[in-house]
């Protein structure tokens, strides 16, 4: 137990006094030993290109890190967090540099505000810190390497809540508060509910515009600052009661966009990410949540009605069907993925400092949920170092890292800066702290627990446990130290009502298997310390916990899986320190084979066969009721939406602020599936929670076609079909092949046209002659081939399949198509670009290296594609290979053997397991850094290739 002393030093402010330091106990480090020197160092080339177009994005040279860093790794750190202009002096290069940079403002600041007993304590406390950054065991949030120990300013601070009064001047105030805090890369949310509605009056007379209304303007300032060079977008999230009056308006905000969004991409306009016609899209910079309170849940419950209260004058001014206009909230999200919803009656249920005000809001990604014009910087911890040898838990060193964490992040908030003075009050008088982790996912599985399990959530739930509790412990040894958050005295029944609940929580946590055991031990003891030296002391920190999305932070820790998701997928991408990457089974695999009592070979067997399948099921001699613990975000065998919600709620009662997560469902999922989940959220207690059904957005094509006529015939009719015919490609055709290179893998395609123009034929060569691969590329050519003679439109096959994920994929040899997400992807693309006109091919978004150039650079593109147009019909055509026919289907008669890829090759998944990977990514964003496709993290998305974030931390 860490030990305080009377001590000299004093906290500046108006509550300076005598304080007792902390005594630091060495643990990661050897007295008389930097840190450093028990690491291996080695220098390192990073270099970053962009895939769509080959030019070098970030490029450092001779970068020292240690070695067992992984090259992704590598990469973030130098090209993210390393300051200083590239190629002076003053940049850093190595991640000692960057390490001593941050930890010696934490050091330097703890011993001036009384933090450490003694000088050697101080030192301790150094070495410690920078052993657990360089040896991954935790990691601060963005901001803090962004901004700490530079010159710029000291913002710790990832999460902000704003609030906004019934005023003009309030709103506009708003506006700017937002637009500074997006400036910074941050993100911010408020609760408009205070805002009159549409249907109340003014002082002046006149009829309020309703807080939707002020949504418009706040939307688009946000969307400007996000095209004004950040390297993230504006996130922000904006929260409606659900007893506001104009709540049915606001549910329908997006859904109503989204009905717009397909009637322009249908009508021809360039509504694709970033597209020139977007503009004209209201509220898509924006997370919504709707708060509901216990009382509208119940009347969902019951099915009775539920009253609207005037902002003005508190009195009910309507009465909604309450299961009504709960299922146009779910109505809403199936089409839009929006509104999320919000527990408000049991977040506030708890808040430890509700004499300080109510918590109304959330930062855009639902984790930190506090008071008004506050903050919180975050921190998460890297689970899967905690896993020893001998597959246990190290429940000490775990403890001992939570505490120095918990130290650390409450001596920033003493030197930190905000970009608001209110923002700055409440968060100094409040020190909110947000430690986390990461590697959940990863850990359950290595140690052979499914996601989906009792054991799964009972191994997580201990962790929870155990860290709120060593968090809370630690603050209030801070508050004896150092003195209570100022907010305390006036909140002190409050904070240990709520320390009771999370201790009689932990009583209620049933223990499954062994490896929890232990865990829940430890953090029952560390409750019953919490509670008694809290009685004494106070808190230091009106809040300690919560679960962030960890994204380019999860990155710079090495970690296979984020905050408290589960793995995404079995095989993962390892850029090599020489350049280049190979694909690999994730590394937990084998170890959660050797736990659930497999063999050597019969490993070998099963991580041979995961490589090629990307899945388990049908692996030599693994056990079918093994199958779960392989159990993915996506893929062939992927874990149902309440499974996630069950994950949240078993670690929900252990957490101050809630939990960054979405819940995916397939695209088949029902209005009826969102209302389960949101009601199930409800009834487990958790705080927030967003559910996402695949392909809801812009890119799922229509139910029924804008040229079907509406009206319904009054009478039968008859109704002469039209039948349709084939129309064969002459005996002599022209034609030409390509060759290209995917992944390592290589191939050709013979593309046959008519004499007319219009193409007619194609033939795609992958694989060995006599493979499987090689046979199934045959058939699907047949296919493709049939289906244009008969008329089907070569764009159609461009839309479909162009995205389509699966390996091989990865890096090409075509400048025109620098990347592709599978070979059927490049292939679809190449055809596009080679017989397309330029109009069809810009409205699906395959624009040649020429196009996307002359498109960066302001200018038209379509010129561009007119003059290499011209050239083409300029150009002599040649005759390509003749091909014959047999029963009635179109064979290539040229048969030559493609080399064998250098990595293994597979098959694709079945359609319908391709079709639920491609949901899951199909409305990912292209990273603005690098181009690469983005993936879910958290109620946010993450590029795997350089580490950018959609808005989080």
């Amino acid at each position: 137990m860490t030990e305080t002393v009377s001590g000299s030093g004093a906290r500046k402010g108006k509550s300076a006094q005598r304080t007792k330091g902390l005594r630091i106990q060495r643990v990661f480090t050897t007295p008389g030993v930097h840190p450093y020197e028990e690491v291996t160092w080695e220098r390192r080339d990073v270099v970053m290109t962009n895939w769509r177009d080959g030019t070098v994005n970030f490029e450092q040279r001779g970068v020292e890190f240690p070695a067992d860093w992984s090259m992704n790794a590598t990469q973030i750190v130098a090209s993210k967090y390393f300051r200083g202009a590239l190629g002076t002096p003053q940049r850093e290069w190595s991640l000692k540099q960057l390490v001593d940079r941050v930890a010696g403002k934490y050091t330097e600041t703890g011993r001036e505000q009384g933090y450490f007993a003694s000088d050697e304590d101080a030192e301790v406390f150094d070495h410690e810190l920078k052993y657990a950054l360089v040896h991954q065991l935790f990691s601060f949030n963005s901001p803090v390497w962004f901004n700490v120990g530079t010159e710029s300013s000291q913002q710790v601070s990832a999460c902000f809540i704003l609030s906004v009064d019934d005023t003009m001047e309030s709103i506009l105030d708003w506006y700017k508060e937002e637009g500074i805090i997006f400036k910074g890369g941050s993100g911010a949310g408020v609760n408009l509910s205070r805002i009159r509605s549409s249907a109340e009056l003014l002082s002046s007379g006149g009829t309020a515009s309703g807080p939707v209304s002020f949504m418009r303007g706040a939307d688009a300032s946000a969307g400007t600052i996000k095209s004004g060079g950040a390297t993230r977008r504006a996130a922000k999230m904006v929260v409606l009661d659900v007893d506001h009056p104009d709540i049915e308006e606001f549910i329908e905000t997006k859904a109503r966009e989204e009905h717009k969004i397909r009637a322009l991409r249908d009508a021809g306009f360039d509504v694709d990410l970033g597209g020139a016609d977007m503009f004209s899209v209201q509220y898509q910079n924006a997370n919504n949540s709707v708060r509901v309170s216990d009382s509208f849940m119940r009347a969902v419950e019951s099915g009775s009605e539920f009253g609207l209260t005037s902002r003005t004058t508190g009195e009910v001014v309507a009465t909604v069907d309450a299961r009504k206009l709960f299922h146009s909230m779910a109505r809403a999200a199936w089409e839009s993925a929006d509104p999320g919803i919000q527990y408000d009656s049991t977040i506030n249920d708890w808040h430890t400092t509700p004499e300080s005000g109510r918590i109304s809001a959330s930062n855009p990604c639902s984790e930190y949920v506090h008071l008004d014009n506050s903050s919180c910087n975050l921190a998460s911890i890297n689970l899967l170092r905690f896993l020893t040898e001998d597959d246990t838990f190290d429940v000490e060193r775990f403890v001992k890292l939570t505490e120095l964490v918990i130290t650390a992040m409450d001596i920033s908030i003493s030197f930190a800066d905000f970009p608001t003075e209110k923002i700055g009050e409440t968060t100094r008088a409040f020190r909110q702290l947000g430690i986390g982790y990461a590697n959940l996912g990863a850990l359950l599985m290595a140690t052979g627990h499914a996601y989906d399990s009792d054991g799964g959530r009972a191994v997580a739930a201990s962790i929870t446990s155990l860290m709120t509790a060593v968090s809370y412990r630690r603050s209030a040894e801070l508050a004896g130290a150092v003195g209570p958050y100022d907010g305390y005295a006036k909140n002190a029944e409050s904070h240990k009502r709520v320390m009771r609940k999370h201790s009689a929580a932990n009583d209620d946590l049933r223990i499954v298997g062994s490896l929890e055991k232990p865990i829940y031990a430890a953090s029952t003891k560390e409750w019953q310390e919490c509670l008694r030296i809290g009685e004494k002391n106070g808190w230091r920190n009106a809040q300690a916990s919560l679960l962030a999305p960890t994204g380019t932070i999860g990155f710079m820790m090495d970690c296979d899986t984020t905050g408290v998701e589960p793995d995404f997928s079995l095989v993962k991408f390892k850029k090599l320190v020489g350049g280049g990457s190979m694909q690999i089974v994730n590394q937990g695999i084998p170890r959660a084979l050797a736990n659930l009592g497999y063999q050597q070979e019969q490993i070998e067997a099963i991580v041979e066969y995961i490589s090629e399948h990307g899945h388990v099921v049908d692996a030599p001699g693994l056990r079918p009721e093994h199958y779960p613990v392989f159990d993915c975000a996506m893929g062939r065998r992927y874990i149902a939406p309440m499974g996630h919600v069950k994950m949240m709620a078993a670690v929900q009662p252990f957490l101050s602020g809630a939990i960054s997560k979405t819940v995916n469902v397939p695209e088949e999922a029902s209005v009826e599936d969102f209302e389960e989940i949101y009601f199930e959220g409800w009834r487990l207690g958790l705080k927030a929670l967003a559910v996402y059904r695949d392909n809801c957005k812009v890119g799922q094509p229509l139910s029924v076609s804008t040229s079907e006529s509406q009206e319904q015939p009054s009478e039968p009719k008859v109704v002469e079909v039209n039948r349709p015919v084939r129309r064969r490609l002459p005996k002599k055709r022209p034609s030409q092949t390509v060759s290209f290179t995917v992944g390592g893998a290589e191939g050709y395609i013979t593309a046959g046209s008519y004499p007319d123009d219009g193409l007619g034929e194609v033939f795609m060569k992958l694989g060995k002659q006599g493979s499987t691969l090689a046979g199934v590329m045959d058939a699907f050519s047949i296919a493709i081939s049939i289906a244009l003679q008969y008329g089907v439109p070569l764009e159609t096959y461009v839309e479909k399949f162009t995205n389509m994920r699966f390996d091989p994929a990865g890096m090409t040899d075509d400048p025109d198509i620098r990347m592709a997400q599978s070979v059927v992807d490049y292939i679809f693309r190449r055809i596009a670009l080679d017989h397309l006109p330029y109009e069809k091919r810009a409205a699906l978004g395959v624009l040649s290296a020429e196009e996307r150039a002359a498109q960066a650079a302001g200018e038209d593109p379509a010129q561009v594609a007119a003059q290499v147009e011209s050239y083409a019909q300029s150009a002599p055509v040649t005759d390509g290979a003749e091909s014959t026919e047999s029963t009635g289907s179109e064979v290539s008669t040229a048969h030559t053997d493609t080399p064998e890829p250098a990595s293994t090759q597979r098959a694709s998944e079945a359609a319908a397991t391709e079709k639920l990977k491609e949901g899951f990514l199909a409305d990912a964003p292209l990273c603005v850094t690098c181009g690469t496709k983005m993936r879910p993290s958290g109620s946010c998305y993450v590029c795997e290739g350089c580490g950018s974030t959609s808005g989080c931390s």
